[in-house]
């Protein structure tokens, strides 16, 4: 049995071994505003903070602020209406820790609590905290900020789309240097055997070797009663070894009796996996398949050169 043309387009585009565009965090803003006149504050308020990046929280009124453990932090400054500090060294994600404001306005008082949650790499980097109602000026300001947001996202989304678009094309491979003049070897994976244990029944299956990427690609039955979803998969070697971190793709969940292809693809130099894997599946309701036989093309030989570029 051959590959459809749209089950080569998938190894084609899996091959080319680009990696995915990172989703952007909406845990964690860079300016947070807090007003507290319409919206009395009845549970603590998060804000996101990171070893070495500093916050600062700019107050309305004059503020008395208190922090959890001050000592462990690295800087922390007071001001009249302003505090700022850079968190401990030692703050690992997750943790968490209190700082309480008391703002004053005259002989009036507020408190407030904000819990500060430690991030890897992310931060506030400025918290407004308004005890009455903010001037026209700052929604300007914040309108002005959002506006230039929605803007960047637009630019991102239309970059997203582009090179959705050119994915899987020749010119993407050769960009990403998935390829070469060695090309795409393939191969078919004969003799494949193992303990499919009632849930699996594998009909036939290729490997794939780029400069940079190999992938296995199999026609499988569903000979159980439930549905199969892959959502993990691994090699496994001769002695053992465990290569995790397999990039996976699968249409949808295999029915019962029903057959389609999967492809698994790692990332992977022209030299290395040799010898004979073993590749280990696993769904979503925990069951496991381990295929033996699993094989990469061998390197090509070496190409003559043209007159291009050493590739």
């Amino acid at each position: 049995m051959f590959p459809s043309p749209v089950s080569s387009l998938l190894v084609l585009a899996l091959l080319q071994g680009a990696p995915a565009p990172r989703a952007p965090s909406t845990a964690c803003e860079d300016l947070k505003r807090i007003e507290l006149a319409p919206t009395p504050v009845t549970s603590d308020l998060e804000v996101c903070v990171s070893k070495g990046l500093i916050t600062n929280f700019v107050f309305d009124v004059s503020a008395e602020v208190e922090l959890q453990d001050e000592v462990r932090f690295v800087e922390v400054t007071r001001g009249r209406s302003t505090f700022h500090f850079i968190p401990p060294r030692d703050m690992v994600p997750g943790e968490r820790l209190r700082l309480t404001a008391r703002l004053w306005l005259g002989e009036a008082q507020a408190l407030v609590t904000f819990t500060l949650v430690a991030h890897s790499g992310q931060a506030t980097h400025q918290v407004e905290v308004y005890r009455d109602q903010r001037s026209r000026d700052s929604y300007q300001q914040e309108v002005a900020q959002e506006r230039a947001k929605v803007q960047r996202l637009r630019e991102q989304l239309e970059q997203l789309r582009n090179r959705l678009a050119l994915s899987g094309e020749l010119r993407e491979l050769i960009a990403s240097e998935a390829i070469s003049s060695h090309g795409i070897q393939g191969q078919v994976l004969r003799g494949l055997s193992g303990w499919p244990g009632g849930i699996l029944l594998v009909r036939t299956g290729n490997s794939y070797r780029t400069d940079n990427s190999v992938a296995v690609e199999l026609w499988l039955t569903n000979s159980s009663p439930d549905p199969w979803l892959l959502t993990q998969a691994s090699l496994v070697d001769a002695t053992g070894n465990e290569l995790k971190g397999m990039s996976l793709w699968q249409e949808g969940p295999l029915a019962p009796a029903a057959s389609d292809n999967i492809i698994v693809q790692m990332r992977a130099s022209r030299d290395s996996l040799p010898g004979e894997w073993t590749l280990v599946l696993r769904d979503e309701a925990g069951r496991v398949v381990r295929i033996a036989g699993v094989r990469f093309p061998d390197n090509p030989p070496p190409v003559t050169d043209v007159g291009g570029g050493p590739r």
